[in-house]
């Protein structure tokens, strides 16, 4: 399990944005990876992907690390910040933007604000 870890922590401190989820960001194999993925992608937001279907020591071991029970998993200069619900909420919220731009990552503010009229 150690390597498993050491691989996520390299991961998430080596990419300022990762997902870790089922499936790729250009072929997502579960609609919670897939509307995170596509909300991410929809902002233009350049993230690394990691697909847990791809490794079962790598599926229980990101559960595992963030203590969080479900994948996908969205993390920001190292830090974990949700699943499928909370990013959702953030986005709506504009939570998501103001972590971005805290974080200095790039993102479409405009595509951000098209995510949010759709759903008012």
């Amino acid at each position: 399990m150690t390597d498993t870890n050491t691989q996520i922590k390299e991961t998430v401190t080596d990419n300022e944005v990762v997902l870790f989820m089922k499936g790729t960001k250009s072929m997502p194999q579960c609609g919670f990876s897939s509307r995170v993925a596509g909300v991410l992608n929809f902002m233009g937001v350049e993230f690394a992907d990691v697909n847990v279907l791809a490794d079962e020591a790598l599926r229980q071991g990101i559960k595992d690390y963030s203590d969080w029970p479900t994948v996908p998993q969205l993390y920001v200069k190292g830090e974990f910040v949700g699943g499928c619900d909370i990013v959702t909420e953030m986005t709506l919220s504009g939570e998501l933007d103001a972590l971005f731009a805290k974080e200095g990552i790039t993102f479409n503010k405009e595509a951000a604000e098209k995510i949010r009229e759709a759903n008012a």
